[in-house]
């Protein structure tokens, strides 16, 4: 029997699967190391990012560092939305400031195709960046890991 930590996330995907992977991509993210978190990708992963296209793992270290340089005290909620054999559909929003100090959160579906080992190679993200006040933010957690207890997107109403 395998245990949480030794459980290989790989199609076909279970729902069960599914939503623990969704959680290991939001973990990886809300760590916002770049070298750790494109280890999650294929060495010749695609992606589509809003309107920028990223191939390789690379491309994706330089977006990520630059992407987590600009959207400063980043904090990411992922929802799964739906799965199939080696896809997951997934809904997210993330709260983050630029360096003036004016606060946003953003909203997304992303698109996820894996490997047979559970390595992604193909990831179509849509977002868009909604301005908020400080007092409006909903994710108050130290940065890093969501805590187990905190809601989720739908807990929160989002």
């Amino acid at each position: 029997m395998s245990t949480p930590a030794t459980e290989k996330l790989v199609p076909p995907f279970t729902r069960e699967i599914a939503v623990k992977k969704v959680r290991a991509g939001e973990d990886g993210w809300n760590s916002r190391d770049p070298q750790k978190v494109a280890l999650a990708y294929t060495i010749d992963s695609q992606w589509r990012n809003r309107a920028e296209f990223v191939h390789g793992r690379d491309q994706i270290l330089q977006f990520l560092a630059r992407k987590w340089g600009s959207e400063l005290d980043y904090r990411l909620i992922k929802e799964m939305w739906a799965f199939d054999r080696d896809r997951i559909a997934v809904r997210f929003a993330y709260e983050w400031h630029d360096d003036s100090g004016n606060w946003y959160r953003s909203y997304g579906n992303e698109n996820w195709e894996f490997d047979a080992e559970g390595i992604m190679h193909h990831r179509h993200a849509s977002i868009n960046d909604v301005p908020i006040q400080e007092s409006e933010r909903k994710f108050h957690w130290p940065l890093g890991v969501r805590p187990a207890g905190h809601p989720g997107l739908s807990e929160l109403g989002l």
